[in-house]
């Protein structure tokens, strides 16, 4: 880990430009309680706006690539972790398989969907057409 968790998010996105992603805007960083666990310490969660050559599966990879050099160690879903790094959307593709896309749980979550919403507001949700706002209203 680079730090708290500011400081390890910052240090991921520092990480994925130097590995070719280009990082065109990042929403402020959302603090969260931590879940399942609330006693656990809390998330810092934000979205990136992203432009990279890679597809899908190979994107998908080098997130987690990235993830193992700050120290995550994958176990029990939903374990505590160093860094989490997600695949939402990928120019509005809608793929199941290696990646599921668009991520298959992020219309559910305001944690994803207020960042979203700063980094793409009027994003519409490529199976149900939903735009962020509207989205973010239904959770209301």
């Amino acid at each position: 880990a680079a730090g708290p968790p500011d400081v390890t998010l910052k240090a991921a996105l520092a990480a994925l430009g130097k590995r070719g992603v280009q990082i065109l805007r990042v929403s402020r960083f959302h603090q969260t309680d931590a879940w399942p666990d609330p006693s656990d310490p809390p998330f810092i969660n934000a979205v990136a706006g992203i432009e990279s050559d890679l597809q899908p599966v190979a994107l998908l990879g080098l997130l987690h690539e990235v993830e193992t050099s700050f120290g995550r160690k994958r176990s029990v879903p939903n374990a505590p972790r160093i860094l989490d790094l997600d695949l939402i959307d990928y120019r509005g593709r809608v793929v199941h398989g290696e990646v599921d896309l668009p991520h298959p749980r992020m219309a559910a979550r305001r944690f994803v969907l207020e960042p979203l919403a700063e980094v793409a507001p009027g994003w519409r949700h490529p199976v149900t057409g939903l735009t962020v706002e509207a989205l973010l209203a239904a959770l209301s």
